[in-house]
């Protein structure tokens, strides 16, 4: 019998670390406070793209996969790892979800067991926000009664190059015995472990990795505002410099940024610069705002465009081509199509959006879009297409050639008829 091991949370990250332990002989538990999604664990069906349902099906047939919402499943655990959730909650970080995962779990830590948190947070949650709420849940103290650290979460959802094994893993202890433990758990479910001094760094790497993506999104979302009011192909000039082969990395203007990470973490570390040191973090503030009014300028790109054509945005059928905020995922949380749906519908847009990997139950309550395919009916009755996520299983060459106006957010499209960003 292998270690036993908890994973609370059996989402976007939770789920692909216990299908990978398992198959690495951990006994597993994926708690999760979502009783839908522990129904569709239990009967193979998987709500991640990177989790097939044969996956799921073998865990299930191994014995060593558990899915429940009861917490007391997780008696006599060896290792916990939590990743729950870490919204915003009016611009600050809210540690809510956090904070009922270690309450749960504290009364099963026991003398020598190992807790590690992966949720994206500030620096100084896993020491003095999760440390206080284990030991006074268990009685037991870290370091010395159990082993604590922080790992960062680096799941890329839909990339089938860099996966959850074959990507570096950073980890942190709140001592060296608590490092070395949570290396060697690591190290069994992953092909390479990168060890860091503290929880603080892994916590501030987390927050560098993705500050550094929204802050350099918003140079090039900005750059290409001013490049079509000059009159330059913001697309060809982003080619040329790339061909730098050093000093330079390629970055792509889009309608927004969606997800989990990068409309949200970068803000958690402009929370902690303003709360602990009084500094104003003046790039991811920029950033920010940026970033978060790119989908009125998507509106009010199309809205121009329909007027130079005749055409009011009140009444006119706009088709959306995507609806999650990333290529080759359904995942819609935060996404910026989402956001220019919204913009549109209030315009009185008719709006229509054809997304085959979106699960039509995530899609926020309100939305007025109606789902349809991307055929040819339907993109040659739109008066508008909209290139909003540009999934590689859309035919661009009947895009182009199907649609009567293609305003296209992502460079996909060429021809009379295509306006890009």
């Amino acid at each position: 019998m292998g270690e036993k091991l908890v994973v609370i949370g059996q989402g976007y990250v939770g789920l692909p670390l216990a299908m990978r332990a398992v198959g690495a002989g951990f006994d597993v538990v994926g708690i999760d406070a979502d009783e839908r999604r522990v129904k569709r664990l239990d009967v193979a069906e998987s709500y991640v793209e990177d989790i097939s349902d044969e996956a799921l099906a073998e865990a299930q047939r191994s014995g060593r996969y558990l899915a429940t919402t009861d917490y007391a499943a997780a008696e006599g655990f060896d290792i916990c790892v939590i990743t729950v959730p870490t919204p915003l909650h009016e611009g600050a970080p809210d540690l809510r979800h956090i904070a009922s995962a270690a309450r749960s779990i504290a009364p099963f830590v026991r003398h020598g067991a190992t807790v590690v948190l992966e949720s994206t947070t500030y620096p100084g949650t896993t020491e003095e926000f999760l440390r206080p709420i284990l030991e006074e849940g268990s009685g037991l103290q870290a370091p010395g009664g159990f082993f604590l650290g922080y790992s960062p979460e680096r799941i890329d959802p839909g990339n089938t190059l860099w996966r959850l094994e074959n990507t570096p893993k950073v980890v942190s202890g709140v001592d060296a015995a608590s490092l070395a433990r949570i290396q060697a758990f690591y190290g069994a479910v992953v092909e390479h472990v990168v060890p860091v001094s503290s929880t603080r760094v892994a916590e501030l790497c987390k927050l560098l990795e993705n500050t550094f993506r929204h802050v350099n999104i918003a140079l090039v979302n900005e750059l290409s505002i001013f490049a079509q009011q000059l009159g330059i192909d913001v697309w060809e000039a982003i080619d040329a410099a790339s061909t730098k082969p050093f000093g330079y990395m390629r970055f792509t203007p889009g309608p927004g940024v969606g997800g989990h990470c990068l409309p949200i973490d970068p803000s958690y570390l402009s929370w902690k610069v303003k709360n602990s040191l009084g500094h104003d973090f003046r790039f991811v503030e920029l950033a920010n705002d940026i970033n978060d009014h790119m989908p009125e300028r998507v509106a009010h790109r199309l809205t121009l465009a329909l007027n130079q054509r005749c055409k009011p945005v009140k009444g006119s059928r706009v088709l959306l081509l995507g609806l999650s905020y990333k290529k080759n995922a359904g995942d819609c949380r935060e996404s910026p199509a989402i956001e220019v749906a919204h913009a549109l519908a209030k315009l009185g847009a008719e709006v229509r959006a054809a997304d085959p990997y979106v699960d039509l139950a995530q899609l926020p309550a309100g939305l007025r879009v109606e789902m349809t395919d991307a055929t040819h009916a339907e993109l040659a009755g739109a008066d508008a297409v909209v290139i909003v996520t540009d999934h590689d299983c859309f035919d661009y060459e009947l895009v182009q050639r199907s649609g009567a106006f293609v305003f296209d957010t992502r460079n996909r499209c060429r021809g009379a008829n295509v306006e890009r960003l």
